[in-house]
């Protein structure tokens, strides 16, 4: 079939000018224009449209159905959608296992212009249900680059979905709290189909920490590579032998927890607490994870069993574990929190700290037992982002002081854990 063409001929002109002597030289381009024919002698419809049209939907518990564009894998999937607002990092976020049984909604409108590297995974694969983006870059820009962002999602069977209105969902879910959607690129299914396959799945009370969890013991021994290093005083000249249970624990936590001189023993999220204290372990950490913590009482139970006999850090999942095993209660929230701009007020010394957050559920202070001190608040909306127990030797925090890709504001709390676990040893 012919093609259209556009011929451009330069060519030089003078104009003389009655108001002056002078002559102006101007460069006049021409140009012209020709139609080529198909080949049964019509004209070509150059109203076609030579990029992607809609191919995808997402439908929400709400009723609203939302046209987009598909990348990354194909098919039928459902999840629980919440926003995030994060300006980089997105990468960290499709590894990170606490977004299992979640779609996510980057509300940074431009998605996949530095592309992925393996250098920047949370964890060993993606768990999160799909990602929705406003706009998908079509290049990307990074040294570090190994492979463009769809090409990463449809690999790892991952859902991803472009050209739609974040920032209408986002305001629906700010509104309405997060629904639960279906995003599909299956034109078979009705639109009724899919809202009824939204309206009867659920995310709470679902025990999602087992699906991402290790399934044996093993040691890690990675540090923050030196060219990130952003600590270099972290190190300490003593060893730390300390036990992280595994409920969808981030890479970066081991990294910073190892930087800061620590020997690590990752297990298993149902690894019994005699185990753990066989070992001798200076600390435990109880990691992130995804969902409801009130669908996993035996890691409750593990917990109980483990305070007051060794120094314990609680981060986000590990922060709501420990309040229930202290008697607490849990709570989900309306739409939670996930971002990396997250301000927090350190009640001890009122300085605030810009954090990375990621979890749907809080912990209740007003249920909390006598003895035990709210730390640090979210200055958003006033919900408990750190607790202790100095005579149980506990310390928790709700976000995420690794942080990955950032900020790093929170960091030194690795180091009042360190402090803590000196502390323990020294007066034993």
């Amino acid at each position: 079939m012919a093609v259209g063409s556009l011929d451009f001929t330069w060519k030089n002109a003078f104009f003389s000018s009655s108001l002056a002597s002078n002559l102006r030289k101007v460069r006049v381009l021409s140009v012209r224009c020709s139609v080529s024919l198909s080949p049964d002698g019509s004209a070509l419809d150059l109203g076609a449209r030579p990029w992607k049209g809609s191919d995808a939907r997402l439908v929400l518990e709400d009723g609203s159905v939302w046209r987009a564009k598909s990348f990354g894998a194909t098919g039928t999937q459902v999840g629980e959608v919440v926003f995030n607002t994060s300006l980089t990092g997105y990468q960290e976020i499709l590894t990170d296992p606490s977004y299992a049984g979640q779609f996510v909604l980057m509300t940074n409108p431009h998605i996949g212009n530095t592309g992925v590297t393996i250098d920047d995974e949370e964890s060993h694969k993606c768990f999160l249900a799909g990602l929705v983006i406003r706009s998908l870059s079509i290049c990307t820009s990074n040294w570090r680059c190994t492979e463009p962002l769809w090409d990463y999602l449809e690999k790892r069977n991952i859902m991803g979905i472009y050209d739609v209105d974040t920032r209408a969902i986002t305001r629906r879910l700010r509104q309405d709290g997060s629904l639960v959607g279906v995003l599909s690129t299956e034109e078979s299914r009705s639109d009724e189909e899919l809202l009824g396959l939204s309206r009867a799945w659920d995310i709470v009370g679902v025990d999602l920490i087992s699906g991402v969890s290790c399934k044996a013991p093993y040691v890690w021994v990675d540090k923050t590579d030196s060219t990130w290093e952003f600590s270099p005083d972290g190190g300490q000249a003593e060893t730390f032998h300390v036990v992280a249970y595994d409920f969808g624990i981030k890479h970066n936590i081991l990294r910073r927890l190892a930087s800061y001189g620590c020997k690590i023993t990752v297990v298993p999220s149902t690894w019994p607490a005699s185990e753990t204290l066989k070992m001798k372990p200076d600390g435990v950490v109880f990691s992130n994870g995804p969902g409801d913590p009130s669908a996993v009482p035996y890691a409750v139970e593990t917990v109980k069993e483990i305070i007051g006999k060794v120094p314990v850090f609680g981060i986000c999942m590990g922060h709501q574990l420990l309040g229930q095993a202290l008697g607490g209660k849990t709570f989900k929230m309306k739409f939670g929190h996930h971002g990396g701009n997250h301000p927090v007020r350190n009640l001890r010394n009122g300085s605030v700290e810009i954090s990375a957050q990621n979890h749907n559920y809080a912990v209740d202070p007003a249920s909390l037992p006598p003895g035990v001190e709210v730390t640090h608040i979210n200055l958003n909306d006033g919900s408990c982002a750190g607790l202790a127990f100095p005579s149980l030797k506990i310390m928790s925090l709700q976000y995420h002081p690794e942080a990955s890709p950032g900020p790093h504001d929170s960091d030194p709390a690795f180091r009042e854990f360190i402090q803590l676990m000196r502390r323990t040893k020294q007066s034993a």
